[in-house]
């Protein structure tokens, strides 16, 4: 077996361009570890923050990157080789993972790659019923998007907030979702919906079907309309989009209600919504190979579904990127690792 795969990379930090398709080193698996033939790449936020050098956060949050790096953290494939130490997986089962994040946040997670190293607890069994696109699709999105709203799944100190973040009850619950028809909002509707909510989805107008259909009870067209003027008496407001606007939605909740903003830099509002007896909570999504394991049944039989906007090569990542960087984008970008690029 070569002991060189084809990778994208990261020499410098910058725009799309900046992402090299070349060959790399292969990984080599330590205790604890699985390789993964790669299949297909999810992508996510991060990996554009990591390839423009996390420079929306503060310098003290920075990662220290060493360069070359691949980036990337969500797969799905098969897999190659197992570590001695390794019990539930052997060559040729078909698995999925969020590889190291947030511990790989330097470039330690290398998924835009032939071949990857997963810590074994992170690693799950892909569901039978979706491919290895939508299967890659799935990780980190719908991670953030159960451990907000039904499990956090760890008891890691919380680098957002003082407090660990709590999901609250949601049956019979009245919850809007900012963003619904991003990569974690239309896993949110999902989820909220299948566990009783009476779901108000905010989105771009041409999304109204593919939310209804996936759920939503209401649909605001963020174009048209201010949600948070027309809303009012709200249990709950998962912004998916976050940020300084967060605040926005703090009237148009009822008291001892709730605020989760999903990327919480820049929110001003505690003191507001402290006076409003609002609670405010976010977390960061961790890697979590059980969790996987448990909602990989609702996705092979339709449950939640994961939509897939468009699809690339990973030779092709730099348009993928560019892509992303146009917005507007309706569930995830996917890469796909072709046989060709395997052989």
């Amino acid at each position: 077996m070569s002991d060189v795969m084809k990778a994208v990379r990261l020499h410098a930090f910058g725009g799309p361009e900046m992402l090299i398709y070349e060959d790399a080193p292969k990984p080599q698996i330590k205790a604890g570890e699985v390789l993964v033939r790669v299949h297909a790449v999810g992508l996510n936020p991060p990996d554009w923050y990591l390839r423009e050098g996390y420079k929306m956060l503060p310098p003290e949050w920075q990662p220290r990157v060493l360069f070359p790096i691949i980036p990337g953290t969500d797969i799905s494939g098969v897999v190659a080789a197992v570590a001695d130490d390794v019990r539930g997986f052997a060559g040729g089962d078909e698995v999925y993972a969020m590889v190291r994040f947030p511990i790989g946040l330097a470039g330690e997670s290398r998924a835009y790659a032939e071949y990857v190293a997963v810590p074994a607890t992170e690693l799950a069994l892909k569901p039978a019923g979706i491919d290895h696109v939508h299967a890659a699709a799935a990780p980190m999105s719908l991670l953030t998007a159960w451990q907000f709203l039904i499990d956090l799944g760890h008891d890691e100190p919380n680098p957002l907030q003082p407090h660990q973040h709590a999901p609250v009850p949601l049956a019979g619950k009245k919850v809007l979702i900012n963003g619904a028809a991003g990569g974690v909002g239309h896993l949110l509707v999902q989820l909220a919906k299948w566990k009783g909510a009476h779901v108000i989805a905010v989105a771009s107008g041409g999304n109204e079907a593919f939310l209804r259909d996936l759920g939503a009870d209401e649909f605001i067209d963020y174009g048209k309309i201010s949600p948070e003027s027309v809303v009012r008496d709200l249990d709950l407001v998962v912004d998916a989009v976050g940020g300084p606007k967060t605040r926005r939605f703090l009237p148009a909740l009822k008291r001892g209600g709730a605020l989760f903003p999903i990327f919480p830099l820049g929110f001003d509002g505690a003191s507001e919504a402290k006076k409003l007896g609002i609670a405010v909570s976010t977390t960061q999504v961790r890697s979590n190979g059980a969790q996987l394991a448990e909602i990989a049944p609702m996705l092979n039989d339709g449950t939640i579904r994961v939509a897939i906007d468009s699809i690339y090569s990973l030779s092709k990542a730099k348009e993928a990127h560019e892509r992303a960087a146009t917005g507007h984008i309706r569930g995830k970008i996917v890469l796909t690792v072709t046989q060709e690029e395997q052989s």
